[in-house]
């Protein structure tokens, strides 16, 4: 082994006898040798007293480190990593570190293969993410991307298999119990391949979630999840007014359909915005946000009980897990939101100005923030704030009407008009160029 380059050793729970024999003789010439406690143990006994073996459970963050150290000593090191270390393994953290070049990869099967292998389960069109890490905690509605259980929860809505690393706390169960908490049920079953490459071995296949969650499973183990069962077939957006539960027995708080499109249009959304909805009444702007920006999330806050509560049914209904709401008055708590790509303001609270120099203030670079207003009062206010900031701004008037029978014609019902105002943040390179 050139002692130039770290080796990153691919290992399987077989350990020695599963290693090839390039594998064996290349980690036999190691002096230095890192690995997990789990993986020392399986090639201590093959390898000779002058080696030196470092654990790095609890220190990670030192192994690039301990990689240079050894490297500048002109000692061959070898890193050990659980199946292929190049599919959510210490490879890509040492490639980052230390540089591609200071890098040799010799990887074993990837547990994911070997567990779809077992289940006769194809995966070249699986998602493959990971919870092997801290403690997740069990999933909750609003949950942010900050939880361990996002990734796998998200990629469930968007991928027909799912297959995932665990960890001894984000377990099978919770997986499964993570799913049922977000609206998940017959539709989907989970697989579960334990202790592979070892005797006691064990495969449990198509588990109903309900099953698979109040059970317990052997460690370690790898998950996979599959959609047995095509998703009723829904838009993207443009959702009926009344496919939304709103305030009763007065309906009205809610953007209609004509007025939400123009402002969903206007948000500019891409596939991974962040997106805040600043009074969300029924969460009609939100959730339809969600739906577009589905790689990113929104943060949605509402000051009245009774409709924050009909936003969470919608949220429900829509099984939008990449929608967080917050019962509140913005804009308390909107400092523990991250910076947003896009900014809908449906609702004020009398606090519109504030509101507004907050979102552009806080907007990433060629973001943008949208209003809507039926009153000539909140019209004035908002154009007086944007004018005070210096914002670039525009309003739209929408104006709609709807058919409606009269004998057996019909007549169309005007609805309010709405005023639509859209501001822009500058782009990164016009930022720089203000800034100068």
């Amino acid at each position: 082994m050139s002692d130039h380059r770290c080796l990153i050793l691919g290992i399987l729970d077989d350990g020695w006898d599963g290693l090839s024999a390039a594998g064996r003789e290349r980690l036999a010439a190691s002096r230095v040798v890192i690995g997990a406690r789990r993986t020392l143990d399986l090639v201590a006994p093959h390898l000779g007293a002058e080696v030196e073996l470092r654990d790095m459970d609890g220190a990670l963050g030192k192994t690039p480190e301990w990689v240079r150290t050894a490297l500048g000593d002109h000692l061959p090191v070898t890193v050990l990593a659980t199946g292929d270390p190049l599919c959510h393994g210490i490879a890509r953290l040492l490639i980052e570190k230390i540089g591609a070049a200071s890098v040799e990869v010799l990887p074993a099967p990837s547990t994911i293969a070997l567990a779809c292998s077992r289940l006769n389960k194809t995966w070249q069109d699986a998602a493959i993410r990971s919870c092997h890490g801290a403690d997740a905690g069990e999933w909750f509605d609003g949950a942010t991307p900050g939880h361990g259980l996002y990734g796998i929860v998200r990629a469930v809505a968007e991928h027909a298999r799912v297959a995932a690393f665990t960890s001894p706390a984000n377990s099978p169960d919770r997986v499964a119990r993570a799913l049922l908490a977000a609206g998940y049920g017959d539709d989907v079953r989970i697989s579960v391949a334990a202790r592979l490459c070892l005797p006691d071995e064990a495969v449990f296949a198509d588990l109903m979630l309900a099953e698979a969650a109040a059970r317990e499973f052997p460690d370690p183990n790898i998950v996979v999840i599959d959609r047995v069962a095509a998703p009723a077939p829904r838009a993207v957006f443009g959702f009926e007014d009344g496919d939304f539960v709103q305030r009763q027995p007065e309906k009205g708080l809610i953007t209609k359909l004509e007025a939400r499109a123009v402002s969903l249009a206007k948000l500019g959304l891409r596939a991974d915005s962040l997106v805040w909805d600043i009074g969300a009444g029924s969460g009609s702007v939100g959730l339809e946000a969600s739906r577009i920006a589905r790689l990113g999330h929104v943060w949605a806050i509402e000051k009245n009980t009774g409709d924050a509560a009909n936003a969470r049914e919608n949220a429900k209904r829509l099984q939008a897990t990449n929608y967080t709401l917050v019962e509140g008055k913005a804009p308390e708590g909107l400092d523990a939101w991250p910076d947003p790509d896009a900014v809908f303001i449906g609702g004020s609270g009398g606090e519109l100005a504030q509101l507004i120099e907050l979102s552009l203030a806080r907007l990433r670079p060629a973001g943008r923030l949208v209003m809507n207003f039926v009153t000539l009062e909140n019209l004035a206010t908002a154009t007086g704030a944007l004018a005070a900031a210096g914002a670039d701004w525009e309003v739209t008037m929408l104006s709609a009407a709807r058919s409606q029978p009269i004998l057996d014609m019909h007549r169309l019902a005007a609805q309010n008009p709405v005023w639509i105002i859209t501001a822009r943040k500058g782009s990164p390179a016009e930022t720089e160029n203000n800034n100068e």
